[in-house]
């Protein structure tokens, strides 16, 4: 039965037909803030879910906030790692919620963010462990954002340094594996090809021009990516409604570029 539940619970935030995944991240908040495009919660699922998203990531506190109880459906995942940019150690994630909590919330799904190589590292994946093995008792499928982010690192979209953070997500007992973009489909592939489960890609920060995201998006699902899980390119968007169709329509339907651009005239 556990067996079961998980996958009814994977088809909530994977298209079922697909296999692939548009995910709005929202669980900005606790890091920097009330930001642009979340000051109201309800109106920034509302218009994700219009166009057509998957699934959104929100932290515990806010899943009463943005249920709007109405509209199209969308899949919920909680987040259960956090810290704060005032923090003199932004890049150790600590644990804020568990499974179980997460499950009598309603969520579809977990997450939980762990950043590589760095002195906060060996306390990360300890806790990646734990929420794992939670996960897979309760049938919760299991989203890990994976970055290589510390004082270790030199520079965190290499692929040799991205493709070693997705096995890791893929070895503790991940679902799905979120990481960035490794600039091309070519190196891309090796980060896909060292992985045994979706591996969909993160927005990063605010980029300069909807063909910049859209391209992106284009050139990981060609590499065989499962997806995206993209925040503030989408939420703090003239149009998030637009842009997750436009995105939607490459993930889920293949799309190009300029089609999707097309989308968003």
């Amino acid at each position: 039965m556990t067996f079961l539940g998980k996958r009814i619970r994977m088809e909530r935030i994977l298209d079922r037909n697909t296999g692939r995944t548009v995910i709005v991240p929202m669980d900005h908040g606790i890091s920097v803030g009330p930001i642009d495009g979340l000051i109201n919660v309800k109106k920034a699922v509302g218009k994700v879910a219009e166009g057509g998203a998957n699934a959104i990531v929100e932290h515990k506190g806010l899943v009463e906030a943005g249920h709007r109880g109405q509209g199209p459906d969308i899949g919920l995942i909680i987040h259960l790692s956090a810290s704060t940019n005032l923090s003199v150690y932004p890049n150790a994630k600590t644990l804020v919620c568990g499974v179980e909590e997460a499950i009598k919330l309603g969520a579809d799904a977990v997450s939980i963010h762990v950043n590589l190589g760095n002195g906060q590292e060996k306390e990360m994946l300890r806790d990646f462990g734990q929420v794992s093995y939670e996960a897979r008792t309760w049938g919760m499928p299991l989203l890990a954002m994976i970055y290589p982010r510390g004082e270790n690192i030199e520079d965190e979209y290499d692929v040799r340094v991205v493709k070693h953070a997705a096995r890791v997500g893929d070895e503790m007992g991940a679902d799905i594996v979120k990481v960035s973009y490794t600039g091309s489909e070519k190196s891309f592939r090796q980060v896909v090809a060292g992985c045994s489960v979706p591996v969909v890609i993160a927005g990063g920060a605010r980029m300069d021009s909807d063909r910049q995201i859209l391209e992106m998006v284009k050139g990981s699902v060609d590499a065989g990516g499962a997806g995206v899980s993209i925040g503030r390119n989408v939420f703090q968007h003239r149009n998030p409604t637009h842009m997750v169709r436009a995105i939607s329509a490459i993930v889920h339907g293949g799309a190009d570029v300029d089609a999707a651009l097309a989308m968003l005239d």
